[in-house]
C-alpha cells in the first residue's frame, strides 16, 4: 500500500495517542495495557480500512500503527511539556495526599513518587529520555493496535454472483 494513503490515518491515530497520553489523570489509563497507544493504532487501521476499497493486510495495519506511534511520540512530547509545567504542582499535591493516606508504602518507592512532580525532576534530559521511550514503546504497542485493527475492521469479502 502507498505511504500517502497511510499518512492521514497515522496522523489521526498519533493525535489520539499523543493528546490522551499527555493529559493529566486521563494519561494514567495507559497503565492499563497501554490503552491509548493501542487505541490510536487501532484507530489508524480503522481509518485506513475505511478509506480503502479492498481489505487491508495485517502488515498494512501494523505499519500504519507504527507510524501513528511515531507521530504520537512527537505529539505527546509537545503537549506534555506545557502540561507538566502548568500541572506539576497539582500532581505533586495529589501524590502527596495519596502517600499520606497509605503508610505502608516502602521508603524507596515513597521517595521516588515524591520526586515525580518536583520541578527539579523536569529537565531537558527527562524530556529527551521520555521522547525516546515513547518512540520505542509507543511505536511497538501502536503497531500491535494497528495489527489488531486490521483484523477487527477487515472488510468482508463480497460473494460474486455466478453467471
Amino acid at each position: 500500500m502507498k505511504a500517502n494513503a497511510m499518512l492521514m490515518p497515522a496522523v489521526w491515530g498519533g493525535l489520539v495517542i499523543g493528546v490522551l497520553s499527555a493529559l493529566p489523570f486521563i494519561g494514567f489509563l495507559n497503565i492499563c495495557c497501554c490503552l491509548w497507544v493501542i487505541t490510536g493504532g487501532m484507530l489508524a487501521a480503522y481509518v485506513l480500512q475505511s478509506n480503502t476499497p479492498q481489505s487491508i493486510t495485517i502488515g498494512d495495519g501494523a505499519t500504519v500503527g507504527l507510524l501513528a506511534g511515531l507521530i504520537g511520540a512527537v505529539v505527546h512530547t509537545i503537549i506534555s511539556i506545557p502540561v507538566n509545567l502548568l500541572m506539576g504542582g497539582l500532581m505533586q499535591n495529589v501524590l502527596q495526599q495519596i502517600l499520606a493516606s497509605t503508610p505502608d508504602v516502602p521508603e524507596n518507592l515513597r521517595q521516588a513518587v515524591e520526586n515525580i512532580g518536583s520541578s527539579a525532576s523536569f529537565s531537558a534530559l527527562g524530556v529527551i529520555i521520555g521522547f525516546f521511550f515513547w518512540v520505542v514503546v509507543g511505536s511497538l504497542f501502536a503497531a500491535l493496535g494497528g495489527l489488531l485493527g486490521a483484523v477487527f475492521f477487515k472488510k468482508k469479502a463480497v460473494d460474486q454472483p455466478v453467471a
